[in-house]
């Protein structure tokens, strides 16, 4: 596979991961955006946790699926990630979650 063949596909993959972003959307109720990931979901719980004094955070979500346009599956039922990194939750507003018109 030469290099255009491979920019042409990740181009293509990018842009039916946003198509199917744009229709699944509406379903959820949260962004939860972590150093690897991001992630719409419909129930969300983030927990600070200290051991050996590190802080680190617990995010727990449900009914979500994932940014990833390397992943086959991208909805999961549970997701569990640990995180020494900032992780960012924002609620989604109704009219926050109208994506453009295509």
């Amino acid at each position: 596979m030469s290099a255009e063949e491979l920019e042409k596909y990740e181009t293509e993959q990018e842009l039916r991961l946003y198509r199917e972003y744009r229709d699944v959307v509406k379903i959820f109720k949260y962004v939860v955006e972590t150093d690897r990931r991001f992630y719409l979901c419909n129930s969300v719980d983030v927990k600070a946790r200290t051991e050996a004094g590190e802080v680190f955070f617990e995010v727990t979500i449900s009914d979500a699926w994932v940014w990833d346009m390397y992943r086959p599956a991208r909805f999961a039922k549970n997701v569990k990630v640990l995180t020494f990194k900032d992780v960012n939750v924002e609620e989604l507003a109704t009219s926050d979650i109208e994506p453009p018109k295509a």
